[in-house]
Order: structure tokens, then sequence, then C-alpha cells
């Protein structure tokens, strides 16, 4: 009777195991949902560095044909620098909460090889209609860099916040014209001492080859001149990566540890040497001064960068808002917990922007503490449970 019993109990305990697996397979393969900025408490990016952001951005400008229209150049130094914004849109709220358009000129001579008068100008950002063959969007922020017979004409936008400290940051884009331009995009922390300087740099120099992009921890040369080879990496895009002529989601990973660039979700570049350390503003630009780093530019002829959205999650202290447990091989799970009033760093919400199918929207990963494998988008606590629940009938002779 006895041995019965135990033989009824191992059924029913089998039973209810196979009822937990089935239930538990399908949300363990079930995609995130999408959800808004509202209801995450921090973002947790992929790749090399797993890390956790507090807050999130993203400037869309895909659809903005109302103010589309590409300005003609201004031909004199003193006109561009001072000329008004393009269009409304960038006396929105959208935009002036995150970034200004900058009109500084290089007369003071900030690099000693210039060789040619550059002026940043409001005229050179705007909105342009997107004109490909198969379009993707409607339209696309451009910022635009032209050789005039006096002067360079250039562009230049900086984050208003000057503040952030470590993140994410990625853009849709892809880099168009002629030789001797370069254009950029990159954290920035200046100083009086060039070895002072903090700063990440993604640099497309288009008298380069296609597939060459420039990734850099700056500076890269010391007062006198010489190189800093460990500060910078000339890479050749791996085959089958968009060259930088073609759409491609080019993003840099600020982290504690080291800077860190991907290619259309491909890493392919690392530097930990001089990784910036203090809050730092973001900034892109499309710039030449006639010298040896930018090329010179024939008289007349333009380079621009062309982005369809901008986005980033970031924090503005050293402090994640979540605690992490690492193994020898990084992040392997986090354990998140409840927000408390005594405690910080508590996130109960945790989103991301690397598992959603529509930028800018984010994806709820978990909510409410549970653990979670951080790493090909698998849920560590349904199989974890599941394998406890086994572990018990073991134990209990029930298996």
């Amino acid at each position: 009777m006895e041995a019965h019993q135990r033989r009824g109990k191992t059924h029913t305990s089998l039973s209810s195991l196979i009822t937990l697996i089935a239930i538990a397979s399908p949300l363990a393969s079930a995609a995130p949902s999408l959800t808004d900025d509202s209801k995450c408490e921090c973002y947790l990016t992929n790749g090399t560095q797993t890390s956790f952001f507090a807050t999130h951005r993203f400037l869309d400008f895909r659809n903005l044909a109302k103010h589309a229209g590409i300005p003609p150049t201004i031909t004199k130094p003193n006109d561009s620098g001072s000329a008004p914004v393009t269009s409304e849109y960038f006396t929105s709220k959208e935009w002036t909460e995150t970034f200004w358009v900058l009109s500084w000129n290089n007369s003071h001579q900030i690099r000693e090889d210039a060789t040619v008068l550059m002026v940043n100008s409001p005229n050179n950002v705007y909105i342009e209609a997107n004109g490909d063959r198969n379009p993707s969007s409607q339209t696309w922020l451009t910022l635009r860099t032209q050789r005039l017979k006096d002067f360079q004409t250039a562009s230049e936008i900086e984050s208003v916040a000057p503040g952030f400290q470590y993140l994410s940051v990625r853009m849709l884009a892809r880099t168009v014209g002629s030789p001797g331009a370069v254009t950029a995009l990159f954290t920035y922390r200046g100083a009086d001492r060039l070895a002072d300087v903090q700063e990440s740099d993604l640099e497309v120099r288009t008298m380069d080859p296609h597939n060459t992009i420039q990734y850099t921890n700056q500076p890269s040369y010391t007062e006198e001149g010489e190189e800093i080879d460990h500060a910078t990496k000339n890479v050749t895009l791996p085959p089958g990566r968009p060259d930088w002529t073609h759409w491609a989601v080019h993003r840099l990973d600020w982290t504690p540890k080291e800077t860190i660039w991907y290619v259309d979700g491909t890493e392919v570049a690392t530097i930990s040497f001089q990784t910036p350390r203090d809050p730092s503003k973001v900034i892109l630009n499309a710039w030449s001064d006639g010298g040896e780093w930018s090329g010179n530019m024939t008289v007349n002829e333009a380079a621009c960068v062309q982005i369809q959205w901008l986005e980033i999650v970031y924090n503005a202290t050293d402090q994640n808002p979540a605690k992490r447990k690492r193994d020898g091989g990084g992040v392997a799970a986090v354990m998140l917990r409840g927000r408390d009033k005594d405690e910080e760093g508590g996130c109960d919400v945790v989103c991301s922007i690397d598992e959603t199918t529509e930028p800018g929207k984010p994806v709820m990963l978990w909510n409410n503490g549970a653990v979670r494998l951080v790493g090909g988008g698998l849920v560590a606590w349904i199989p974890s449970l599941v394998t406890f629940c086994m572990l018990a009938l073991i134990s209990g002779g029930l298996w």
C-alpha cells in the first residue's frame, strides 16, 4: 500500500513537472513586448560589455517632410557663422532639449596644420528629403561641409547636457561626398592641456577607402606631435558589413573599462587605453580645415553625414541602476532588487533597445526582480525553476 502511494506521488509529481515544462517552454522563447519609456526603470544593452543605463532618448528624423529643404550655401564667412537655423524643427522642444547647433570657427588655430579658415554654420544643419531610389524614410538629418574659395563651411551639433557619464549611442547613418572631409560622432570633455582631454571618436575620413573607419580614445598624439599607438585603431570593416557610404547602424559604447564600437551589431573595435572617465558631451560634425587629418577638399566640392535616427541610453553618474553578479566570463546573470528607500540602485523594470523590432521603441525584458540570463535573449529564471523542481523530486526520492 505504501509503495503504491509512493508510485502515485511519483506519477502526480511527474505530471505536474511535465505541465510546468509545457507552460514554461513557450515563455522562454517568447519575444519581449514593445513598451514605452514611462514604464522602464533602466535599460540593459547587449554586446561585449553588457551595461545598465538609467535614461533613454531617441531623435527620429525620418518623417519631417514639412521641415525639409536644402539651403543654398552661404559664401561669406561672417554671414555663414551668424546664419539662423534652417527650419522650425531646430527650435522645437524635441531638438532643443537634446542638441544645439554650433557656429564657432578655427580662426584661433585649433589645429596647427590647418591651411584654411573653417566656419561652422547653422545653415549646414538641415532636414533633407529622401531621394534614394527605394527610400526607407521620408527625410533625414544632414550635416554638411563644403569648400569655398575663401573658407571651408562646416557643421557641428553638441548635446545640451554636458554630463553624460557612460552611454551607448547609435545612429542609422551614412557619409557621402568628396574627399577631404571628416564626419564624426564622439564624446568630448575639453581641458587646458592636451593630455587631459577625454574623448572617444568615430571618424570617417572621405579620403580613405569606403570600408575604413577610424576609432580613437583621444588624445592620439602628444604636445610634441608624437603618435600614441594604443589610442587609435584604423579598422577595415569585416566582409559583409556595409561601407560608410551605405546606411548602417553605427554604435559607440562608452563603459568604465573600455570604449567599444559596432557596425550593424558587429563589434569592430575595442580600446581600453585612456578610456574617458568624467562627464562629457556628445558631438556630431562634418568638417575640413585643409590639414593632414582631413585632407584638402577641392573648391566647390562637399561632403555630408546623413542621419535617419539617433538613439542614446546613458547614465549621468558612474553608478549603474542595477546590481550585477559576475563570473570569469563577464556578466552571467543579473539579480534585480526591488527599490528600497534606504538603498540606491534598485531597478525593477528592465528594458532593452537592442531586442526591439522598432527603432526608438524599447521592449520590456522583465519586471518585478526576476533573474535573467544576459546574452542571447534567454530568460534564465524559467529553466532554473524547472531544474529546481527536478532536483527537488530527485532528492525526495520521487524521480
